[in-house]
This record gives C-alpha cells, sequence and structure tokens, in this order.
C-alpha cells in the first residue's frame, strides 16, 4: 500500500494523553498524521468528552468516518479498566469503544507507543550524544524523564519489533557516590521506596535541589518548581541549580546505562520525555554519557552503544499508528467490519 492510499476503514484516530495534555491526530493514509490537536485535560470532565470534542472539530475534511483508534496514556494498561494516576479520568475500555461508535479502540502505555516508533525516526528526528554504534538486529532501550520516568524497549522477533510494557522507572533509586546517597537519604525521609522516578523526573529536579541544599545548611524559603531549577541552572549564575541540573543528568546516565546492560541494548539507548529537550545544547557536555560509559567491568560494552535524544515532534502518534496497523493485520475482519447504526450515529455525536 502506498502512502497516499487512504486506509480503506477511512481515518484512523491516534493520541497521546498525558496528565496535563492530551494531543489528538488522524491518521487519513499510511504514514499521513494531520489535524494534530492538543487538548487540556482538566477543560473535559471525561476521555469520552476529550475525543468528541476532538473529533467534532476535525473529521468534517478528513475522508469520513473514524472506526479504528489507538490512544497511548501515560499510565499502566492491564485489562479493561483504565484509571490515569495523574489525572481524574477513569474508563472501560470496551464501554469507551462502544460509546465512541468504534471498531477498534486499542490502548496502550504512551512509553510502549513511543518504543515503536524509534525504527522510523531519520536523523533529523535526532540528536547522538556520545559515541558508539548501533548493531542491527539488537535489542533497542527507551527512558524519558516527564511527570515521571518512562522505561521501554524494543525485542527484534522474526521479522517484527515487539515492544516491552515495562514500569521500570520504579525500580529503586541506586547512588553512585557520596553526594548520591546524602540525596537518597534526604528523600528517605519522605518516602518508604525511593525509586529512580523520584529523582530522574520534572519533580525529581525539584526534589534534588532540596536535597542539595539541606546538604548544603542552606534553608530555602519555598521549592524551586522544576523549570526554576533549569532555568536558574543553566543562565549560570545560581550554583545549587546548576549542581541540581548536573545531579540529575548523571542519575539520567546510570538509570540509561541499567537499562543497556540489562537489555543487552546494543541497538542503542534513546532518550524521551519533556525535560531533557528543554536543557537545550547543555545536554550533550553534561555528566549523562561519561555516567553511561561509567559501568565498570561493562564500561567498555556501554562505550560501544550509542544514545539518541529524540526531537521528533509527534514520535507517540508515530508509534500508536504503528502499533494500531499491526493490530489490525492481526485482526483483519475488524478491518472490514461494517459498523451497526447506532455506533455510526454515536461516532458522530
Amino acid at each position: 500500500m502506498q502512502a497516499n492510499t487512504p486506509h480503506p476503514g477511512g481515518p484512523r484516530l491516534l493520541a497521546d494523553i498525558g496528565g496535563t495534555n492530551a494531543r489528538f491526530a488522524l491518521e487519513t493514509a499510511p504514514g499521513s498524521i494531520e489535524a494534530v490537536q492538543t487538548l487540556a485535560c482538566a477543560d473535559h470532565p471525561r476521555f469520552e468528552d476529550a475525543v468528541r470534542a476532538y473529533l467534532g472539530a476535525s473529521v468534517a475534511g478528513c475522508g469520513g468516518q473514524v472506526r479504528h483508534a489507538a490512544i497511548a496514556i501515560a499510565n499502566p494498561v492491564d485489562g479493561d479498566e483504565i484509571k490515569m494516576t495523574n489525572h481524574h479520568w477513569a474508563f472501560s475500555i470496551e464501554a469507551a469503544r462502544y460509546a465512541l461508535g468504534l471498531d477498534t479502540l486499542l490502548v496502550v502505555n504512551d512509553f510502549t507507543a513511543l518504543a515503536m516508533s524509534l525504527p522510523a525516526l531519520q536523523d533529523a528526528d535526532l540528536v547522538r550524544v556520545g559515541g558508539g554504534a548501533a548493531r542491527a538486529g539488537c535489542a533497542i532501550g527507551l527512558v524519558g524523564a516527564g511527570t515521571g520516568l518512562g522505561v521501554s524497549g524494543l525485542v527484534p522477533s522474526n521479522g517484527r519489533w515487539i515492544p516491552l510494557h515495562s514500569e521500570g522507572g520504579h525500580v529503586a533509586f541506586s547512588p553512585l557516590d557520596e553526594r548520591e546517597a546524602d540525596v537518597l537519604r534526604f528523600a528517605w525521609q519522605r518516602f518508604d521506596h525511593v525509586s529512580a522516578e523520584r529523582f530522574v523526573s520534572g519533580p525529581g529536579l525539584a526534589l534534588i535541589h532540596e536535597a542539595l541544599a539541606d546538604r548544603a545548611g542552606i534553608a530555602l524559603a519555598s521549592a524551586l518548581a522544576p523549570s526554576d531549577v533549569v532555568a536558574r541552572g543553566l543562565e549560570g549564575g545560581d550554583a545549587l541549580c546548576k549542581q541540581a541540573v548536573d545531579v540529575f543528568c548523571g542519575m539520567l546516565g546510570t538509570v540509561a546505562a541499567n537499562l543497556a546492560v540489562t537489555l543487552g541494548a546494543q541497538g542503542g539507548i534513546y532518550i524521551g520525555g519533556g525535560v531533557v529537550p528543554r536543557l537545550g545544547d547543555y545536554f550533550a557536555s553534561s555528566p549523562f554519557r561519561e555516567r553511561f560509559e561509567r559501568k565498570g567491568r561493562l564500561s567498555g560494552f556501554t562505550a560501544r552503544i550509542p544514545t539518541f535524544l529524540i526531537t521528533a515532534s509527534y514520535p507517540a502518534l508515530q508509534g500508536a499508528s504503528r502499533l494500531l496497523a499491526d493490530h489490525l493485520a492481526d485482526h483483519p475482519a475488524r478491518l472490514h467490519a461494517v459498523p451497526s447504526t447506532r455506533e455510526a450515529a454515536n461516532a458522530s455525536i
């Protein structure tokens, strides 16, 4: 099928839903992602309301009724019931499918979708950090710091990529040096279990800054927002914020290296999420890559693995498209099903 040949079942709905925003798009043909729109989750009482709001404004000029959808969501997906951890939306996948008049509603973890986009990313979608060279046919790793810490990967199997459904951001944090041990001890005062996500995330930047202030005997009037820690650290006038950003990048390097040796990810490690792109050019010279290669007896192994920062605009939507295409290929009857009158009516609500 050519890239400009419309999907036989009409345009497909794609979405990437986080705790704050929901990004929607329509794929009218393979690789043709159009009508991208971002809606604030708080503006819509339910998941279904956000979908209807988007479809009501976007479907008219894109080739007809939507019958198939893939939703990437920042949440574990295990069974039919979805209850978001960083927002109040909760829904049954099957009930939402029926209410929206869809033949297919595929719901996947957002980092599973992001992982599926990796083989299709081009050089222009990536920034290489450090050396190394990817080996064809080997596992690929993915980590990303945002509101939380996402972890996934891809394993090759019979000519296809199998995405990993992982909650690896919740592994226990392991400090590398005495400074990080002090940061960990500070966090233990608040949390029984301190995961890697507690530090390697947007909120983690603020927690690192608080911990370093406590270590230095500095009394903070109030905790800084993560964006302020980054801005002050990169401007060069605030040594404590700069130290916090350095510590964050070093911790991310350790997390990425742990994933690399766990998966044997000689196909490369990719960095996603919203935090690292905000670090700009600094990230390439940060402690990240040095820490990634600092792996004791396996330092030579990690040094040979390339690391890439993802800069593509909508990679999770691309991955959701790939997962939906694979799902429909495995269930061809759904692709050619004729929607019922009631389902067709609901889809236009």
